[in-house]
């Protein structure tokens, strides 16, 4: 779906109709009805595709966790984001049970993890400690939005 589009107006009508129709109590599906409607409007149908599943995770190690406050230390992340790339990891068999497209996004990891198959956004290596300054500046902070506007694209 592509948010800049203008909304099929005639379409999102249309799809309201279909759900007049169909074999159940109107309303009786709640939101979902109206979420039906606005998929109809964005993709330009009635009767709204199909959408496949897709699972992002964004990955990236905190400063804070010099001051003793994770349960694991900065390690962890470099190893669990090698773990995805490998298919290994609980979200990894979700992802399959639900033919879901898995998408690691390393924002900020403080390890090496360059070498494998995922979205490389890094911003910066960990963020800062957020108990001594603010964690990223406002324009590491723009940019990690941005990593995620993208991959929602």
């Amino acid at each position: 779906m592509n948010s800049s589009k203008p909304l099929d107006l005639s379409a999102r009508n249309a799809a309201r109709a279909r759900q007049a129709i169909l074999t159940k109590p109107p309303g009786s599906l709640g939101q979902l009805e109206e979420l039906a409607c606005r998929f109809a409007a964005w993709q330009g149908r009635a009767q709204p595709e199909d959408l496949r599943p897709a699972i992002t995770v964004f990955a990236a190690d905190h400063g804070v966790t010099v001051e003793g406050v994770s349960a694991f230390p900065s390690a962890v992340t470099t190893e669990m984001v090698r773990n995805f790339a490998n298919g290994g990891a609980a979200i990894c068999v979700l992802a399959r049970a639900l033919d879901a497209r898995l998408e690691v996004v390393d924002v900020g990891v403080a390890g090496d993890v360059a070498a494998l198959p995922i979205v490389h956004a890094k911003v910066r290596p960990g963020s800062q400690n957020l108990a001594k300054q603010a964690a990223m500046s406002a324009d590491e902070t723009a940019a990690a939005l941005e990593a995620g506007r993208v991959a929602a694209r």
